[in-house]
């Protein structure tokens, strides 16, 4: 087996708020540990990057003790949540920054695309760069002559070449700065998110182009995404990261469907204990809000929602109602869906549990949260919940494109269609 990259014990570690390894006193300690032949000792503190919870210590585990191997031409999908560590491992090897503890061995030239335009010299210009980067990779100057041409053609920036870069549109800027990582003759193609900055052709384009590199051409690719159909369309392998460690190996499909499975388990909210302790005030206790899919094992674009909300009640005789304002990440106000639990003031004081629907086919695939509100006669807000709960919608292809399509919505239209001769 020829290994392309083997990891062994990789993990990294930031102190929070702090450039470097922090004060002049951690520092000394971690020489004066170093020259009596003692660990480190803010090795053995830290925690996990979960930055769901408020944590207690000032340091923090991006990766921790990560192990795979990755053999030559293949085609590897990095997956994971944002903060999962995903970008910090492709910054390892790219020897963009230096693991605190483990090693990689690596058999091959690595050119990466970590973030638009990586290793360019905005004071360049475009020709000029494509054989700095050809430079630094250790090619000769006419190697990257025989691929200058196909590289221009590739990124469509022939008339802007002499251009300098820093003048450039971030499209430009990746258009030229993948043309440059896919075609010059590296071992190793590290590729992070950045195709989401170019247009729909282009993204295609740079996954055709990839898919060469790693099947046509037999160099190993390494791919981060949060497009789950680009992974299985691209990707044989799939490494599943989840608060800086490996999850899960495997085959691309498996990994995908394990990320699938673990990172959309049904966002809830369920209180354990008594009513005085819930989540609320002294109007509204909220017990339960749970989300599931009405169809399958987790939430796509076509399997329908269904919302269950358990409140506890302290106002009597009023006309009581419930808000649910739909929002996603952007913070955008997605809808407001309202009813009323009371209409003829006898709200009573005790359980009410609401129970709703979304249809399938209408919210895109993305990441959205519920806020919810309580109101006295639709005018008066009782309490306020933002960010109850959160789900993740999964994309599903619309025929042949497996693509994230743009948008919020995406409803399914039924269409008609007739022809006529021309006469």
């Amino acid at each position: 087996m020829n290994l392309a990259i083997k990891a062994e014990n990789i993990s990294k570690q930031y102190r929070l708020g702090q450039v470097g390894t922090g004060t002049i006193s951690h520092d000394l300690n971690r020489w004066w540990a170093k020259i009596r032949g003692k660990e480190d000792p803010y090795l053995k503190i830290g925690e996990s990057n979960d930055r769901s919870i408020k944590g207690n210590s000032e340091y923090v585990w991006s990766l921790k003790d990560v192990n795979f191997e990755i053999e030559q031409g293949t085609a590897v999908g990095i997956i994971g949540r944002n903060g999962a560590g995903k970008s910090t491992l492709l910054k390892l090897l790219s020897k963009v920054t230096q693991p605190t503890t483990g090693s990689f061995k690596v058999n091959g030239r690595i050119a990466s695309l970590l973030e638009v335009g990586t290793g360019f010299n905005p004071e360049m210009t475009g020709r000029e760069n494509v054989y700095l980067n050809g430079a630094i990779l250790g090619m000769t100057r006419s190697e990257i002559r025989s691929k200058f041409d196909e590289i221009v053609d590739f990124s469509g920036c022939e008339r802007y070449i002499d251009t300098p870069v820093k003048r450039y549109s971030s499209g430009m800027y990746v258009r030229l700065a993948f043309a440059v990582a896919a075609h010059l003759e590296s071992e190793i193609l590290i590729v992070d998110e950045v195709l989401a900055v170019g247009d729909s052709e282009f993204q295609k384009k740079c996954l055709g182009k990839m898919g060469d590199v790693s099947k046509g051409e037999g160099r190993t690719v390494l791919f981060v995404s949060h497009n789950m159909a680009a992974v299985k369309q691209l990707c044989n392998k799939g490494i599943v990261l989840e608060k800086g460690m490996v999850t899960f190996s495997g085959g691309a499909l498996e990994s995908v469907d394990y990320y699938q499975k673990s990172s959309n388990i049904v966002s809830y909210f369920e209180h354990k204990g008594g009513v005085e302790t819930a989540l609320g005030n002294e109007f509204i206790k909220i017990l339960k809000f749970n989300v599931k899919p009405v169809k399958n094992n987790h939430i796509t674009i076509s399997s329908g929602l269904e919302l269950d909300l358990e409140i506890y009640n302290y106002v009597a005789d009023i006309n009581l109602d419930a808000t649910f304002e739909l929002r996603n990440l952007d913070d955008l106000v997605v809808f407001q869906a309202g009813m009323l639990i009371s209409e003829n003031n006898d709200s009573k004081i005790g359980y009410y549990e609401i129970k709703g629907e979304i249809p399938p086919h209408l919210l895109n695939s993305g990441v959205y949260n519920f806020r919810l509100i309580f109101g006295k006669n639709q005018k008066e807000a009782l309490y306020v919940k933002d960010e109850i709960i959160q789900f993740e919608i999964l994309n599903e292809s619309l025929g042949n494109n497996t693509d994230i399509i743009p948008g919020i919505i995406r409803p399914q239209f039924n269409f008609s269609l007739s022809h006529r001769d021309c006469k």
